[in-house]
């Protein structure tokens, strides 16, 4: 993952951010951007069950029709860079699917990631897609045999929650 990481990295390096049309922003001080926040505090485990997920939301604040969209679905739970709790894993793997967070795809199922990471848009594509494929943190890993129809949606619920120093100083 690391060599990965670094040639996502050096091609990155040698590439030019686009200008859109029509469309305009100051420049980016990539070196100023935060690409890590861990979740304030320690919210779960991977593999808690759905009632666990609903508590680790009423923690933090999420509102109650956002939690009940979530029913019946295996969700893969992402707080700031860390994904904190998945659900319905075991159930799936009966199954043979694969639904948790990405580093623990990384350390659980290295074959498969190192298979298909970067397959859908490679590390090449672009400028944004070379600086993504750099730095991400966390995220979801899903994985359905061929031949294996999944029988429950499976979603990932992605929140920032930490404040960038932009938005802290008002800016």
């Amino acid at each position: 993952m690391l060599d990965w990481r670094l040639k996502a990295y050096r091609w990155w390096l040698k590439k030019t951010e686009p200008r859109w049309a029509n469309i305009t922003y100051p420049p980016i001080d990539y070196q100023d951007i935060r690409y890590f926040s861990a979740p304030r505090t320690q919210v779960g485990e991977p593999g808690v069950v759905d009632e666990k997920l609903s508590q680790t939301f009423e923690k933090l604040g999420i509102p109650l029709h956002e939690r009940n969209r979530l029913e019946g679905v295996a969700v893969d739970a992402v707080f700031d860079s860390v994904s904190v709790a998945t659900t319905h894993k075991s159930m799936l793997k009966d199954l043979g699917i694969i639904f948790c967070s990405f580093s623990e795809a990384v350390r659980e199922h290295p074959d498969l990631v190192r298979q298909y990471v970067g397959s859908v848009v490679p590390y090449t594509d672009n400028f944004f897609a070379s600086l993504n494929s750099a730095v991400f943190t966390d995220g979801s890993f899903c994985y359905i045999p061929k031949g294996v129809r999944c029988p429950i949606e499976l979603s990932t619920y992605f929140r920032i929650n930490a404040r960038t120093p932009a938005s802290s100083s008002g800016r």
